[in-house]
């Protein structure tokens, strides 16, 4: 996922994102557990994306409070 896509976001759908985000990091946690777990780089790809979408979701709060 890209910053701009993220950008070109509404509040709603950012927080919809970080909640999907999040319930498939707790999967590939759980498959990496059990030894499930296919594609390892997808568990560094999830971090990175939900850091992503929390740094652009308070940069819009920052934004909406000024």
């Amino acid at each position: 996922m890209k910053a701009a896509d993220v950008r070109a976001m509404s509040v709603d759908q950012i927080n919809d994102e970080l909640a999907k985000l999040k319930k498939e990091q707790f999967n590939l946690r759980f498959q990496g557990a059990t030894g499930q777990l296919e594609k390892t780089s997808r568990v560094l790809e999830v971090r990175r994306d939900i850091a992503r979408i929390k740094t652009i979701a308070r940069q819009k709060a920052a934004v909406a409070k000024a």
